[in-house]
């Protein structure tokens, strides 16, 4: 029987769908450590399946940092039109913005390997194949531009 305030806690922590949630804490008797553990493993094994997907929609995101020296755009693609209109895809294009503005990568596979910003234990990779994982589709970086005055 799965305890329906972990169930809560869990679809709230992670935004996974309710039922992996329930899996989840079915799989590993309501422990919800494991559970989180449980979770991020088969978030991977799906991204890994939709890796093979056409993306050929989704949205340009564009960042200005506050000082108004340093900006960044961003072209993130996915499957549908009605995932890229989600809040999910969006917030993921702008974080992913964020850190092109902030750690100026030299192209889209030294964006993908680096650490997060916002949290070191990830890296954009990571980022991206968990919200694919939550919103169901293959999800890509296509192409990222920064500039900064006086670089």
């Amino acid at each position: 029987m799965v305890d329906i305030k972990l169930l809560k806690r869990l679809r709230n922590e992670t935004q996974v769908s309710l039922a992996d949630c329930r899996k989840a804490l079915e799989e590993t008797d309501n422990n919800y450590e494991k559970a989180l553990t449980w979770l991020k493993k088969h978030g991977l094994e799906k991204a890994a399946k939709k890796a093979e997907r056409e993306t050929s929609q989704g949205l340009v995101e564009s960042y200005i940092h506050q000082n108004g020296r340093v900006g960044a755009m961003v072209e993130v693609l996915c499957e549908t039109d009605f995932v890229a209109r989600t809040s999910e895809f969006k917030n993921l294009a702008h974080e992913i913005a964020m850190q092109v503005a902030a750690m100026a990568p030299r192209d889209v596979d030294t964006l993908l390997k680096q650490e997060y910003i916002r949290d070191s234990t990830k890296t954009i990779e990571g980022l991206v194949k968990e919200t694919i994982a939550r919103v169901g589709e293959n999800i890509t970086v296509k192409n990222i531009a920064r500039i900064a005055i006086g670089e």
